[in-house]
């Protein structure tokens, strides 16, 4: 049938262009028949028999608590991501699975916490490639997209993947998904000009002369222009996931968007920076590249770029959704993978250049990323589910990012693996207006990276223990978070009892993990 299609359509279009001198009536003969064998090549409306939601997961890189308008950000425009929240639901309470890139992803990936996962930090795999991918995760996890695919579900994922090389265990395509395009090595996403994307698992050149991420100008005019190339990385990834859409279209499918804004480094579409006042960066000189990445003459511009272009690449998703007629039947999930990045040498910039202070972007929570403090790990969620989720609605249930391989398994009729532990409780019920899950375990995060770090969440209280990994280990800190979000009143000495059964807690609930060691608990 396709090959059918495909020789009608030559056929008329060669039609066409011998009848311009036709008459009209044959003229119009063949304008019919171009149009009716064209209609096989556009995305069906309402094409689904199946009635199983469609999945839509997107995820931002560093993304705010507070840097969305949804979220009370009052200076970056994200109309997309804000309408998105009024059609749906967010979340209020929402927390990475980890503070930095490749463990937050394996939690989401795997449904496992940080005491159980199999990824700890981010670590390179040690190829000795250029960009050698991240550490892989085995062929005996479970991914939720191998549980989706075994659903009947397409599956692609289109972004920054960071869990393992192309052509090892860890492989977007050996962990459950049909399709994969973009940056498998974080590293490589440092530039979003950068000399190849990930194909599946073969190279794509995309920039015969790419943009390295990393770069300082001490002296001198810093130039935008300076830092670009022929293409830009996060719109060849929005391409082929639109793609995927009008591919998939008439069955179900899991599309898993971990889109690369706005991880630094600052190099947005020019159109966006002009977008936003001039007069936000003539308090400073340019960013000369001083805390790593790349220069930028607009920093707090360029910022603001990089999050409603983030806003405008959501847009087009959802737009295109609705010209599939999808949209009532598609479950969108949108977050982060952690919060903000943080500060670095120059005080005036956090690191490569990015305005976090000027924005507010944890909304005055303790913290940015690296950091399990609350502006570390909670992270702005929403959810929309036309006809499920209400509109304009919003909950404080304390949720994090192991809940959703439970949630996703069973909004489509699937069944949780029994080979591996699964941390997260089911949300399905919660989204659509039913009382909360019950939640037996706390939240836990055991990250290996900056120094180490604890966090227990149990309820409103929260004890964090920093530096777990060196020679002289941080005591634990024990906050009440509902009375104390910003985590400015360390409680610990006033309640031991509480830190000693939150830390009983986190050593039941950790399993040692050779590869991400913690010597004081393993």
């Amino acid at each position: 049938m396709v090959h059918f299609v495909a020789g009608a359509q030559a056929v008329c279009r060669r039609a066409l262009l011998c009848c311009t001198r036709a008459s009209k009536p044959r003229l119009a003969a063949v304008l019919i028949a171009f149009l009716i064998v064209s209609a096989f090549d556009r995305p069906t409306l309402h094409a689904q028999s199946d009635s199983r939601p469609n999945i839509v997961f997107i995820l931002a890189d560093d993304l705010g608590y507070g840097e969305l308008g949804c979220y009370g950000q009052e200076k970056i425009r994200t109309p997309n991501l804000d309408r998105l929240a009024g059609d749906g639901m967010r979340f209020l309470q929402h927390y990475s699975g980890a503070p930095v890139c490749a463990p937050a992803r394996c939690t989401l990936m795997t449904g496992q916490h940080l005491g159980h996962a199999e990824i700890r930090g981010n670590r390179d795999s040690g190829n000795g490639r250029i960009f050698p991918g991240q550490w892989p995760i085995t062929t005996e996890i479970v991914t939720i997209a191998e549980v989706l695919r075994d659903q009947g579900y397409a599956t692609g994922a289109f972004g920054k993947w960071g869990l393992g090389p192309s052509n090892t265990t860890g492989s977007p395509i050996k962990q459950g998904f049909d399709r994969y395009f973009g940056y498998n090595c974080q590293r490589n996403a440092h530039s979003y000009y950068p000399l190849f994307l990930d194909s599946n698992e073969r190279e794509v050149m995309i920039n015969k002369y790419p943009i390295p991420g990393h770069d300082q100008k001490p002296e001198g005019q810093v130039r935008a222009e300076d830092y670009r190339a022929e293409n830009y990385g996060p719109d060849l990834i929005l391409d082929e996931a639109v793609k995927f859409l009008k591919q998939n279209g008439n069955r179900p499918f899991f599309l898993y968007l971990p889109f690369v804004e706005p991880h630094v480094a600052m190099q947005p579409p020019q159109e966006w920076i002009d977008r936003y006042p001039k007069e936000w960066d003539d308090d400073h000189g340019p960013y000369r590249g001083e805390n790593g990445y790349l220069p930028h003459p607009r920093p707090r511009a360029a910022y603001a770029a990089m999050i409603s272009d983030l806003d405008e690449h959501v847009g087009t998703i959802l737009q295109q959704l609705d010209a599939q007629g999808l949209t009532d039947n598609t479950l969108v999930v949108f977050t982060s993978d952690n919060g903000p990045t943080h500060g670095s040498r120059n005080p005036e910039f956090h690191v490569g250049g990015a305005a976090c202070k000027f924005f507010d972007s944890n909304a005055g929570l303790n913290g940015y990323k690296g950091s399990c403090y609350e502006g570390g790990i909670r992270v702005p969620c929403i959810v929309r589910w036309p006809g499920k989720v209400a509109e304009g609605s919003s909950t404080d249930f304390p949720s994090y990012f192991p809940d959703w391989f439970p949630t996703l398994t069973s909004v489509a009729g699937g069944a949780l693996p029994s080979s591996q532990t699964i941390d997260g409780v089911d949300l399905s019920g919660l989204i659509v207006g039913q009382d909360p899950p019950q939640r037996d375990q706390p939240l836990i995060w055991s990250f290996a990276g900056y120094g180490g770090i604890i966090a227990v969440r149990q309820g409103d209280w929260k004890a964090i223990r920093r530096d777990v990994n060196r020679k002289s280990p941080q005591p634990w800190e024990l906050y009440q978070l509902a009375d104390d979000p910003a985590e400015s009143k360390d409680l610990a000495a006033d309640h031991p009892e509480i830190v000693q059964r939150l830390e009983q807690a986190f050593r039941q609930q950790r399993t040692s993990e050779p590869d991400f060691p913690m010597p004081l608990y393993d």
